[in-house]
Formats: structure tokens, sequence, C-alpha cells
């Protein structure tokens, strides 16, 4: 039974805080945790948490009773103050992810969960990052990753990431548009158990445009893809407007929701599910969950670090790596999470 990889995110954050946590729960499948060994034995003294670190060796047994981890050591470059930011430890960030992600590729780990990474820091470092989701696509030579976001039945992807606010129109485009369309559609059957999906689009403007009044986006880019995509068996409405689609009522009828930009569609589903949401990559030829949040600086080796999300993500790596997903094909002779 191969084992899921958890990377523990930025040192100075409560990554280790959540691994330690992960550490102390029982566990239906086994875990991996990718860290510096030294700073998560430093946070369980100061969290006062009992938990035995084993080293990972490939190929042997993994911990998976609570109160064990093991744990893939990389080390850091500068020693880790919680709360306290060091850009030189960026590097040892990104090899965290590099790690797992090559793991995944080779069949080594099923699935990897992400901790969450201070974006600011590693551009500081010189290391042009704008998230996990875009790292990690390039790393698997995926043309187009979707981020989505899960909270129970409620599920939001988006047609862009990270950018500014000034800079979404021009990122949307009707091929790009419709092929993400597919993905979320082919994602939700393959990897989510969907038989018949139903999806709801966004306008990007007020309204969904108010027939053009107000924006022609939704005429020139995104109904075009709606109408590509439901030419290809994509069953799927839009585009919507966002201030009524998001109506308990009305979202009701539809397994996901895609939204045009970041904080369109995010805020509805944090305010239903913040602390057991999980975000998802689909599009990859891996497995990849994180949480929904970010590094908490403050509540770094307090003790007051929520860990739902982390449960979470960790549960829905597991169930998305057990079924077959159609960017992904299993390794010869893989198992799968228990």
């Amino acid at each position: 039974m191969r084992p899921l990889a958890l990377t523990a995110g930025e040192p100075a954050g409560i990554g280790p805080d959540l691994c330690l946590a992960a550490a102390g729960q029982p566990r239906r499948w086994p875990l991996v945790c990718l860290a510096d060994r030294a700073v998560l034995l430093e946070r369980a003294q100061q969290l006062r948490l009992q938990v035995q670190l084993e080293d990972y060796r490939p190929g042997e047994p993994v911990a998976g009773a609570a109160g064990r981890l093991s744990v893939w050591h990389v080390p850091l470059a500068a020693p880790c103050v919680p709360g306290r930011l060091d850009r030189r430890n960026a590097g040892q960030v990104l090899q965290l992810i590099d790690l797992a992600v090559d793991g995944c590729l080779a069949g080594q780990f099923v699935a990897m969960i992400t901790a969450p990474v201070h974006k600011g820091l590693i551009n500081d470092a010189g290391v042009a990052f704008s998230g996990h989701t875009e790292y990690i696509a390039a790393r698997t030579r995926s043309a187009l990753p979707v981020m989505m976001l899960v909270a129970g039945r409620l599920r939001v992807a988006l047609a862009t990431t990270h950018l500014p606010l000034r800079a979404v129109s021009a990122a949307l485009d009707t091929a790009r548009l419709t092929q993400l369309l597919a993905i979320v559609s082919d994602d939700l059957k393959g990897a989510f158990g969907v038989n018949a999906p139903n999806i709801a689009v966004c306008g990007l403007n007020p309204h969904a445009g108010e027939g053009g009044h107000l924006g022609d986006e939704e005429i020139t880019i995104i109904a075009p893809a709606i109408a590509r995509a439901r030419a290809a068996g994509v069953v799927i409405d839009g585009p919507l407007p966002a201030d009524t689609l998001f109506v308990p009522r009305h979202l009701e009828h539809y397994d996901a929701v895609v939204a045009m930009y970041h904080d369109q569609g995010l805020p509805v589903l944090k305010h239903v599910g913040f602390g057991h949401a999980v975000n998802v990559t689909l599009g990859l030829p891996i497995v990849r969950t994180s949480v929904d949040h970010g590094t908490a600086l403050d509540l770094a080796g307090r003790g007051n670090a929520d860990a739902g999300s982390l449960f979470a993500a960790l549960e829905l790596a597991a169930e998305l790596a057990a079924r077959p997903a159609p960017h992904r094909a299993a390794p010869a002779g893989a198992g799968t999470p228990r």
C-alpha cells in the first residue's frame, strides 16, 4: 500500500503544527511527511505533543498508528523561528513540493497534500511563484490546471486563479475556458464519482453583463465557451449572475460552479466551509489536495491552529486516489489507500 505525501509548507507558519496534528490522529492510510525533522521535533516540544518521528525509507513500511509519523527529512538552510519568515528557507519549501510531485509521478506516493506556503517569501527569494496550482502544473507539464475548492457538496472551480482583478478579463479566452469546462466535467465523473454532473458558470460582470450593457465578456467569450462545451456533451448552464447563483436554492441543482476569478467564488465557499474546505487541483496526472487557508504566522507554535481543513484534505486525497480519473494512469501494481 503506497503512502500519501504531506509537505510541511512554510516552516515559520502553522504547516509543522498541522503535520503534528495529523500524526496524532488515527489514520486509515499510510502517511509520509516531507519536512525538516528538527523543526517538527522543536514544534512538538513547544506544543507539548508526544509524537514519535520515524525516518522514511522508500519501500519499507510507513508508520500509520496515532502518535507516530514517518518523516522524509529535508533540512532547512537557516534556523526556523515560529512566526518569522526567512527567505533563505524558500528553497527548502520548493524542494518539498518537488519531491512530493516527483514521488507521485514515479508511483512512490498515491497522492500529495500540501500545507500552506508563503508566496511573497518565495518571490522575495527570487523565484517567480504564483501558487501551488501553477507550480505543480509546470512540474507535471500539465497544460491547464484547474483550482477547485470543495466544502461538502459545494464545489467551486476557478477560470483564473491568482491574478490582479484588472488582469482577469484579458486572461479569459474561449478556447481555454472550453477546455477548462471539459476538465471539470471529466474530473467530477472520474475523480468524484458524479455520474452526470451539472455545472453552472458565472458571468464576469454584474448581472452577467446585463445583455452587454455592463460588459461584453459574457457575449464574446463565456457564452461561446459554454456552447462549445455543451456541444461536446457537458451539461452546463450560464453565464449566470454570481450574486443570485450562490443562493442555496439555486446551488442545489448543480454539482459544481465555475467562477471567473478568485474572489468571485471563494468568499462564498469559505463562508460556508472555512476550516473544513479543501483545495483540489484538477487536470493533473497526480492527485493533489491542500488546506483552504494560509500560513497563519501569528498562530505558529501556539497550539491554536485548526487542523480541520488538513484532515479533510487528507481524507479527500485518499478518496480521490482510490478512483480512476481521466488525467491519471496508475502505475503497474499500484495499491490504493484504505
